[in-house]
């Protein structure tokens, strides 16, 4: 394994350092004061963050170019930084939410399709995206009685990979790193359990291009591998912040799934259904969607079945 280089180790120390310094800090304000000083170090963050800005720009204008005019485009971005600063603090804040009752600042649409689905006792595949608050999201279905299992990609820095797996557990949902709990997975289903998949991200897992915002997008199978498989339902659900600082879940119905002998067809198709249906909760609060992420960044290689890096 590459060493990584002094100046990088120290700059790392001192930025997880300063991560503590804030988290004791939002822990200690009230909350609604918390979240203004965070929506306005986010605001800051987006003028100081070049090419960051840059992208969440750039692909704004790609995905939404043709109906959003340039200022609008600039407005949402900066909305962006902004909301993903606020819902920082009710997620360093989970354990005084939780205890101060997480049904007081919540709110549900559409539970009884996830509540039928999980009284057949076949398993669920829950999805959602980089959206809203689904940290959040997660500990409600915790502290709910949904017996919740969720895959997620470890960060670079183990140290701030063990706070966010930490958070999770002490909320009652367990973490399952990406690409290592594949047994873990179907084990859950089978006992009929809820599994949570974040599949809006270009990752290094097993993927397929759909379409995203009309452009090619190298999205993960997961989900339509394990329905297919175990004749599970995917239903997708969602948490927006509201305007005034509460939440909303929002879920929906099992998605249509193909089923047919075709197996790569059925997966590609499904994984497009999926897709639509972020895409879809994407246009109605786009401020609340991870622009910055490098989503376009594989594309279709014009000759093979493989991928070429573009920055987009």
């Amino acid at each position: 394994m590459k060493k990584r280089p002094l100046h990088k180790k120290i700059r790392d120390h001192l930025f997880f350092l300063l991560l503590q310094l804030i988290i004791m800090m939002l822990r200690l304000m009230p909350r609604r004061m918390a979240i203004g000083f965070m929506k306005s170090t986010g605001r800051l963050i987006f003028r100081l963050a070049g090419s960051e800005r840059t992208r969440t720009i750039r692909q704004l204008t790609m995905a939404l170019g043709k109906e959003k005019t340039a200022s609008e485009i600039e407005s949402i971005a900066c909305r962006v930084f902004m909301h993903f600063a606020a819902i920082s603090v009710d997620f360093v804040r989970l354990p005084d939410i939780i205890r101060q009752g997480i049904n007081t600042l919540i709110d549900t649409q559409g539970m009884e399709h996830l509540d039928k689905a999980m009284a057949e006792k076949k398993g669920v595949i829950m999805i959602t995206g980089h959206f809203g608050n689904w940290e959040l999201l997660g500990a409600w279905l915790a502290q709910n009685g949904y017996p919740l299992k969720v895959v997620g990609t470890s960060l670079d820095d183990p140290r701030l990979d063990a706070l966010v797996v930490r958070n999770r557990n002490a909320a009652g949902y367990t973490n399952i790193a990406r690409g290592k709990g594949t047994r873990e997975i179907i084990r859950t289903l089978r006992q009929g359990h809820v599994i949570g998949m974040l599949i809006d991200q270009d990752t290094e897992v097993q993927s397929l291009f759909v379409n995203f915002f009309g452009r090619p997008a190298y999205t993960p199978t997961g989900a339509a591998v394990l329905a297919r498989k175990l004749n599970v339902p995917i239903i997708p659900i969602f948490m927006p912040m509201n305007e005034d600082l509460t939440y909303s879940i929002e879920c929906g119905a099992p998605l249509d799934l193909q089923q047919t002998e075709n197996e790569e067809e059925d997966i590609l198709t499904n994984t497009q259904r999926c897709t639509d249906v972020i895409e879809e909760m994407i246009r109605r609060s786009p401020s609340q969607w991870v622009w910055m992420h490098k989503r376009w960044h594989k594309q279709p290689a014009d000759n093979s079945d493989g991928y070429v890096l573009k920055e987009i």
